[in-house]
């Protein structure tokens, strides 16, 4: 590799890192981490759910944009609630640059007629960010006469490691098992995580839009209660943070035990991707895997995105309920 292309790589990833606002990962699967998507979906099963989720974007650019996440939920019954944890890794540039976060969540199941539940969820993070400063190299280390890194850099930043609480908020209402509509808020606060003792670099408010509905093929009409319906359900998604904004249109197909899935997503300024998944479930148990193609002006050189998703709904609580939560009926990936 030339020292032209190495230096562009590394003043792509500067800019990416320090001087561009901080950013979430985005999942495809949306609705496979429930929690991350909105805290108003804590407790929205039968009993409990584990879900497990893994997503590789870009795999041609060498492990550009690796996430993990495991999260656990609850649906307390008796208390018309829904309690949660969450633990998330996300990992870029091969190991340069790497956050972590612990999130608890709460949500509350509000009956407000026959049809239309209404869910509120609120969610206390725990971040903590990683920087390798010694794998990095900076823009002013460049000897233009050799040609070569070398030397001290001016921009070493005084920090490699910081933590931060942060917060957010959720709603999403039900109507019957037909359709919904959810809103959530992340990053309330908009904590400071600047590796520089002086600087400024917030991780901005994450605002997310979602919304669907179900048409019963199989009967006609919407909703269904009987999994061997064949079912379409169209989605809408939309994202903002900061300047970045996202829409993500597309449609589940399901007849148990089988689910399919196409996604088209725009950033404004371009067209994405195209996104198809597959999914089977498996005694309460799902999988799901999906890939992402580029169509933006990155290509396929980046190798898309691969995800792929686990979840596991049981029962451990067996008291008799007070009264049943209403769960909202929302796609199972």
């Amino acid at each position: 590799m030339s020292n032209k292309v190495i230096f562009s790589t590394l003043l792509l990833f500067w800019v990416a890192i320090f001087q561009v606002k901080g950013q979430d990962p985005a999942f495809s699967q949306f609705y496979a981490n429930p929690l991350f998507l909105n805290p108003a979906m804590t407790g929205n099963t039968e009993c409990a759910r584990i879900a497990l989720n893994y997503r590789n974007q870009w795999p041609a650019l060498s492990k550009a944009y690796v996430t993990y996440s495991a999260s656990y939920d609850q649906n307390l019954s008796s208390l018309n609630s829904g309690v949660g944890l969450m633990l998330m890794n996300d990992v870029q540039g091969n190991g340069i640059y790497a956050r972590t976060t612990v999130g608890a969540y709460y949500a509350y199941n509000l009956q407000l007629t026959k049809d239309f539940v209404l869910n509120f969820g609120v969610k206390g993070a725990y971040y903590q960010e990683k920087l390798s400063g010694n794998d990095l190299t900076f823009a002013d280390q460049l000897n233009m006469t050799t040609g070569q890194f070398d030397g001290v850099s001016a921009d070493v930043p005084q920090k490699t490691n910081l933590t931060t609480m942060d917060f957010g908020s959720g709603l999403l209402l039900g109507y019957s098992n037909k359709g919904y509509l959810g809103f959530s808020a992340d990053h309330l606060t908009e904590p400071n995580l600047s590796f520089y003792s002086n600087g400024t670099a917030k991780l901005p408010m994450k605002l997310t839009i979602h919304s669907g509905v179900s048409v019963n093929l199989t009967r006609g009409g919407l909703g269904s209660d009987n999994p061997e319906d064949l079912v379409i359900q169209p989605n809408i998604l939309y994202q903002q943070q900061n300047a970045y904004k996202q829409l993500n249109v597309g449609f589940y197909m399901s007849k148990f035990p089988f689910i399919f899935g196409g996604w088209y997503r725009n950033n404004f300024s371009n067209s994405d991707a195209v996104m198809l998944l597959v999914g089977i479930t498996y005694n309460n148990i799902k999988f799901g895997y999906s890939y992402d193609y580029t169509i933006s002006q990155l290509g396929g050189s980046s190798g898309g995105a691969h995800e792929i998703s686990a979840s596991w709904d049981f029962c451990i609580l067996k008291e008799p309920p007070r009264r049943k939560i209403r769960t909202i009926k929302s796609p199972m990936f």
